[in-house]
């Protein structure tokens, strides 16, 4: 009798909880949606608000936001491939030092090389300079993957040494000068007015975009039928995609709300480009270049990560090195691959860097390395190895940025800042150890 009591009784606190959870759990557990992930976006909102508030509404403007997604699309890109080499249980510090360096290279070699061979006004020059680029990061990286993989080195060690050499490399190619300007056309890289694709393409991506997140979650669908898993409610499909919808096309919205400085459109009335009063004439500058670069490289990363052999081999040897050896994986020459890549997204993003400063400097990227592990970290890639998401680094990089976009908003001295991105990086790690626990 006791023993049903208790039977009864425990299945009244069960349902007790279950009830009390009902509404959030089932909600969570019908749209699938990763708790973890919903936990950085509501993080990023409440910075958003915070730094809105004590700016005295400067923050959340179109003109902040639309700059704000321009300086993070360099350690978005970065931090795309940082999410495959934490996942192998790696690390590169030298990402800063490479992007500094190889933008010294495509700027020398568009700014002073090739306009002595085929002219600075040559339509091949900014082709020329970004291949090179590419070129030179793709060595640098297949060097430490090389000496990482195949010499045993620890990656921590020969990344370090990567940073010192990199930077030193950058100062020794112009003996410590700035090279300016670049090609007019590889400045597109960095936005600005011209480097931006306009209102109506900007709401002909948006729509395509909507179009793809609705196809991608009914093919989903179709897929789960097909191989017999448990199907999403209809509702969940239509609540995703039309959330999505909404995200994409607001994000539209505001980056056309985002005007041409008078001064430009003074400019374009008096060359006769346009027509009407300067007080009159709104014309939005749109998506700009280096965020649809970033995305772009997002979508290719996401796919490398996910649909691959390869990505399969990079989670694999991440979340145990013996088994995938013992399985047949070259892991190796993964190993090298990964740095090849991330050598590759490094110099994309000093191309992205170099094109917004119109500029190289020696500064440039300093620190980078930085922002970028935090991105991956912050983004829920484990420095244990073995889990991470391209998209949540991605989402990582604009947590960091808004953090020291807000911070330069509200006149906090540069010092302050990197013991606010030290801070958070650690309190990420801190965070990502607990979270791991929790699922043990």
């Amino acid at each position: 009798m006791t023993g049903n009591t208790d039977s009864q009784s425990a299945q009244t606190t069960d349902g007790a909880r279950a009830a009390e959870l009902s509404a959030v759990g089932r909600f969570i557990k019908a749209t699938e949606l990763d708790t973890r992930m919903l936990g950085m976006i509501g993080a990023l909102l409440l910075i958003w608000i915070l730094f809105d508030i004590f700016s005295g509404g400067l923050f959340l403007t179109p003109r902040n936001l639309w700059n704000l997604s321009v300086q993070t699309a360099s350690i978005a890109v970065m931090a795309t491939g940082m999410v495959l080499v934490i996942v192998t249980r790696n690390i590169d510090l030298s990402v800063g030092s490479i992007l500094g360096f190889v933008g010294m290279i495509m700027a020398v070699t568009q700014a002073e090389i090739l306009p002595q061979i085929i002219g600075f006004d040559s339509p091949f020059i900014w082709i020329i300079a970004l291949a090179v680029g590419i070129v030179v990061g793709a060595a640098i990286g297949a060097l430490h993957g090389y000496v990482i993989a195949y010499w045993g080195v620890p990656a921590f060690i020969v990344t370090l040494g990567g940073l010192l050499v990199w930077r030193g490399a950058a100062w020794w190619v112009t003996s410590g000068r700035t090279v300016a300007p670049m090609n007019e056309t590889f400045r597109l890289l960095g936005g600005g007015p011209k480097g931006s694709v306009g209102v109506d393409a900007s709401w002909i991506l948006g729509v395509i975009a909507c179009i793809a997140i609705v196809a991608m979650i009914a093919f989903a669908r179709r897929q789960r039928k097909r191989f017999q898993f448990p199907l999403r409610p209809v509702w969940a499909e239509a609540f995703l995609a039309g959330i999505g919808c909404v995200l994409v096309l607001g994000a539209v919205y505001i980056v056309n709300i985002y005007y041409y400085p008078i001064g430009i459109v003074r400019r374009m009335i008096r060359d006769g480009q346009i027509e009407g009063p300067e007080t009159e004439v709104f014309i939005g500058h749109g998506i700009a270049v280096p965020v649809l670069v970033a995305i772009g490289v997002g979508i290719v990363m996401t796919f490398l990560a996910t649909r691959t052999r390869f990505g399969r081999y990079v989670f694999a040897l991440g979340g145990n090195p013996e088994a995938a050896d013992l399985a047949g994986i070259n892991t190796r020459w993964v190993t090298m691959k990964i740095f090849i890549i991330m050598g590759v997204l490094c110099a994309i993003a000093a191309a992205i860097s170099t094109a917004r400063l119109n500029a190289a400097t020696n500064a440039q990227g300093t620190l980078d390395e930085l922002l970028t592990i935090a991105a991956a970290v912050i983004g829920g890639t484990s420095l244990a190895g073995g889990v991470g998401t391209i998209a949540g680094a991605m989402i990582g990089a604009l947590v960091m940025q808004s953090l020291q976009s807000g911070m330069v908003i509200m006149g906090v001295d540069t010092p302050l800042q990197n013991i606010v991105v030290g801070i958070v990086l650690v309190i990420a790690v801190w965070l990502d150890s607990l979270y791991r626990r929790s699922q043990h």
